[in-house]
């Protein structure tokens, strides 16, 4: 009886370390996202000054759907680690 209860401690503890393995993941991986988008909106508003406008708007909404993601996914794996 009690080998069971280690075995199904150890498979809770290991799906534990998986979601914040998980999160971490997903939160290089926005991170990483931003960090491409912000690059390539500096590019192009160096190329083209006059369209800065539409460039930074375009680079706000990205970067907001990148980061809902990544939220979303934490939050996943927070559910995770807490039950």
């Amino acid at each position: 009886m009690l080998s069971i209860l280690t075995v199904l401690l150890a498979d809770i503890a290991i799906a534990k370390v998986g979601a914040a393995i998980g999160a971490g993941i997903a939160v290089i991986g926005a991170g990483l996202g931003i960090g491409k988008i912000g690059a390539s909106a500096m590019e192009a508003i160096a190329r083209q000054p006059e369209t800065s406008g539409d460039i930074r708007s375009n680079l706000i909404v990205a970067a907001a759907l990148i980061e809902g993601v990544a939220f979303l996914a934490v939050g996943t794996c927070a559910l995770i680690v807490l039950l």
